[in-house]
């Protein structure tokens, strides 16, 4: 089967849309809809230089993919679920509703997850303190014991 010529445009479409973290089979479907162009989820990988199949991109295309990635990323702090105020919001909207309706099950679930928002449960930076916050002890003892008293604490023990 030959290969489908595939334009510019829909070039164009596939690195962008991969460079927002589609994936090779919703870009795939997309192509079709957008450009009637058939086109396997295979050949679609080429196009991005993240995968090993897109390792020989071109560099028109991989500056595309670039800055199409860092102009996606950027725009996620606009995104108002994003942050974390705007999801305690949106939680106390919630509880305040189910509260009125008598859902308390549903009322307990919905504040532990406000408690893990806030507890930053959803983070993946730790703190790792001492007692009432100070930093944590440690103590090293460093012993010197020669090959025979080693040898001897290991046959009397």
């Amino acid at each position: 089967m030959a290969k489908p010529k595939v334009s510019d445009a829909a070039k164009m479409f596939i690195v962008q849309s991969l460079a927002c973290f589609d994936s090779p089979s919703v870009v795939a479907a997309a192509v079709k809809t957008e450009f009637d162009v058939i086109i396997s989820r295979q050949s679609i990988e080429s196009y991005d230089p993240t995968k090993a199949a897109g390792a020989k991109m071109g560099p028109r295309w991989r500056e595309i993919f670039d800055a199409t990635r860092t102009a996606y990323l950027a725009d996620i702090a606009k995104v108002g679920i994003s942050h974390m105020a705007v999801r305690l919001r949106i939680l106390q909207r919630m509880v305040d509703k189910v509260e009125v309706q008598g859902n308390s099950a549903l009322v307990a679930q919905l504040l532990e997850q406000a408690a893990k928002e806030v507890g930053g449960s959803y983070t993946n930076r730790r703190e790792i303190t001492g007692k009432d916050g100070g930093s944590i002890k440690t103590e090293t003892k460093t012993e010197t014991r020669t090959w025979r008293q080693i040898l001897r604490d290991e046959h009397e023990g």
